[in-house]
């Protein structure tokens, strides 16, 4: 059952809106828009929406950070229940390419992030296994990630009680990918001592410890992977454990053979036509490769780029669309499930534009002999594919697109009204000519105010030149553009709400869905270059940074008024009339509400792992008991906690540093 769980009570717009959306639900209306201004509470409205109707959900952002800021709006809201995470694991992703004009091949290359490889793992266990799960994505989830219905046969069961065998189990775990590893145990990895086996799911946090008696499990029970503690009571004698894959392609040892066939077949067909177009030296490269995968795949049961081969395994014909999350949750609950397309103006053409550029990019491979031309039907999914999937629609957006406004045959519910009586800011336009000296001015009154100020520049040199300039002049200053890490870009936002510096400047990834009420200043500078930068939407948009701290101002720099300056401006007014018209019924005073800055979600996560000072995790740190642990894992942890007791000494934490040190003397 679905429960929102929060400090307060939607207000009637919001619940009007809420209530609007759940009964266009219930009539089987595909497609509804909500409209709702910056700071308006879309997120929990949504939330609202997911109680009403009792859905599972799926929310998808049009980037990492702000899937990041969802997830733990949505997650807070929904405590007992499955909400997950399910972005790109990759930290760092360079795609397989080929550069015919150098003749370069530029190999995948991917940094993987083990924790949101978990999380997603998490994802899809949670659809298929849970009867309320909420998922926030990126538009990762129109990527192929196998069958689910493959991903379901990949189960391993347990039971307290059951007859197994220990070499039978161990076998199971390796075709799940599982790695038998005696010395390192991590996620997705199995160890045995004796007739004890000891499994870390890839998507817990927790591992099982599993006991047998000959062929009988006598005991499962949860522990902490890495001291080995109990945690909680044991599984119940009768009561199943379920491990699910440590990956999320998996494919059938079984249908090897007769992939293998198809692939050989291809293999042939593509060989024969490149030597055919004079392409010796292509069709050898293409010869070697695939039979060298082919040797992995039938040793190893997985191969580096084994997605490439995916239609063979998945049973797919030429140009089907591949399986992705959004299979996982046809699956399971049919067309009973939400879509929430969050900052929906970015998010749809996003969605749509992925198709082709992944194309272009391996028609290559396939022409030059990297890759059979399966590998094709390895891609993100059309948009008319996507759409064609998907019911339950609801597009969100502060400024939504002509197009969800078009499918949503008119049915736009509004919400302009704001719960903290904010109304939206003051604009003043200004010359362009001058706006250097005149944003220098304005910034030095907002920092002695102790506030913050964003600008918005159009190019990225721009935004490098003005932070050097403002640096110079004595303002603490970063700018924001797409050359930062996605990951480092949250940090860099939450240094800016902790007044680590007080000027952001940046160009267009100030525009969506940032939570920032330190800001009361705007600043919009050559807003009369007509252009996809400077459009109406966008200038909405950016404006929309200013609109949570009640002392909100907007100045746009420009010699000329365009029509969509003019546009944008008229559209804040009438927003703004609304708010003010509203407040004056209701009897609101408008008031900042300053939110908990948190932590990124992955730090987050990953200081869950390596914690050992904070709260229970300490406690359960000094109740280590030395007999429950290999020489292995002693090592392990005395060497770790030797760094834990430094940083505590150095940090005057004398009491830590002391109990640390008894428990290593125990230890060793």
């Amino acid at each position: 059952m679905f429960k929102v769980h929060a400090p307060y009570k939607p207000i009637d717009v919001q619940e009007q809106a809420a209530q609007a959306l759940s009964e266009g639900i219930a009539k089987k209306m595909k497609n509804q828009v909500l409209l709702g201004v910056t700071g308006s509470g879309k997120t929990f409205t949504m939330a609202q929406v997911i109680q009403k109707t009792q859905m599972p959900a799926l929310i998808i952002s049009h980037n990492k950070t702000l899937a990041g800021q969802l997830y733990q709006e949505i997650r807070d809201f929904f405590p007992e229940n499955a909400v997950s995470y399910f972005v790109s694991y990759y930290d760092y992703y360079q795609p397989e390419a080929y550069i015919p004009q150098t003749d370069t091949y530029i190999e995948k290359e991917a940094q993987i992030n083990q924790t949101i490889d978990r999380l997603r793992l998490a994802s899809t266990s949670n659809i298929l296994t849970r009867t309320d799960p909420i998922v926030v994505a990126s538009v990762s989830c129109i990527y192929n990630i196998g069958s689910p219905l493959e991903y379901g046969k990949f189960i391993l069961e347990l039971k307290v009680g059951g007859m197994y065998d220990l070499n039978q189990i161990k076998k199971r775990l390796i075709e799940l990918q599982y790695v038998r590893n005696e010395y390192d145990f991590k996620r997705g990895s199995f160890r045995v001592r004796g007739s004890t086996i000891d499994i870390y799911p890839a998507a817990a946090d927790f591992g099982y410890r599993v006991k047998l008696d000959g062929e009988s499990i006598t005991s499962i029970l949860k522990m902490d992977p890495l001291i080995g503690e109990k945690i909680g009571e044991e599984i119940a004698t009768g009561e199943y454990v379920f491990i699910y894959p440590a990956k999320q392609y998996m494919t059938d040892p079984a249908l090897f053979e007769s992939a293998e066939i198809r692939i050989r077949a291809d293999l042939e067909k593509q060989y024969n036509t490149l030597k055919k177009d004079g392409k010796e030296f292509e069709a050898t490269r293409l010869l070697k490769k695939v039979n060298y995968d082919l040797e992995m795949l039938s040793e190893m049961g997985y191969v580096n780029g084994i997605e490439n081969y995916s239609s063979y395994f998945d049973g797919r014909a030429p140009g089907q669309p591949p399986f992705t999350l959004l299979d996982y949750f046809k699956t399971r609950f049919g067309r009973d499930w939400l879509v929430f397309i969050d900052e929906s103006h970015m998010t749809v053409p996003q969605i749509r534009g992925m198709y082709n550029g992944d194309q272009a990019r391996k028609k290559t491979l396939i022409e030059y002999g990297f890759r059979l031309p399966s590998a094709l039907d390895n891609r993100p999914l059309q948009f008319s594919e996507f759409y064609n999937q998907i019911d339950n629609v609801v597009y969100v957006s502060a400024t939504p697109n002509e197009w969800e406004i078009e499918k949503a045959q008119g049915r736009v519910i509004e919400q302009l009204v704001r719960p903290t009586g904010i109304v939206d800011p003051q604009v003043s336009i200004r010359p362009a000519k001058t706006e250097i000296p005149d944003l220098l001015v304005e910034i030095k009154k907002r920092v002695e105010k102790k506030e913050r100020v964003l600008v918005a520049s159009l190019t990225k040199r721009i935004a490098e030149d003005l932070t050097s300039y403002l640096k110079e002049q004595g303002i603490k200053t970063e700018y924001l553009h797409s050359d930062i890490k996605t990951l480092d870009r949250s940090e860099i936002l939450h240094k800016l709400r902790s007044a680590d510096f007080d000027v952001l400047v940046g160009i267009n990834l100030l525009r969506e869905g940032i939570d920032l009420p330190e800001v009361s200043l705007v600043a919009i500078l050559d807003a009369d270059n007509e252009g996809f930068l400077r459009s109406k939407t966008a200038i909405i948009q950016t404006m929309g940074r200013a609109a949570r701290n009640s002392e909100g101002e907007i100045i746009i720099y420009a010699d000329t008024i365009t029509k969509s300056i003019t546009a944008a401006v008229d559209e804040v007014d009438r927003r703004r009339n609304y708010q003010v018209a509203y407040n004056k019924e209701h009897n609101i005073t408008p008031k900042t509400i300053f939110k908990e800055i948190k932590e990124d979600i992955i730090k987050l996560e990953e200081q869950k792992e390596r914690d050992f000072t904070s709260g229970a995790v300490f406690q359960t740190l000094i109740d280590i008991k030395p007999d429950n642990l290999t020489p292995q894992d002693k090592s392990k942890l005395i060497e770790k906690l030797r760094k834990e007791m430094r940083k505590q000494a150095q940090g005057l934490h004398f009491e830590a540093a002391i109990a640390i040190r008894e428990k290593m003397k125990e230890l060793e």
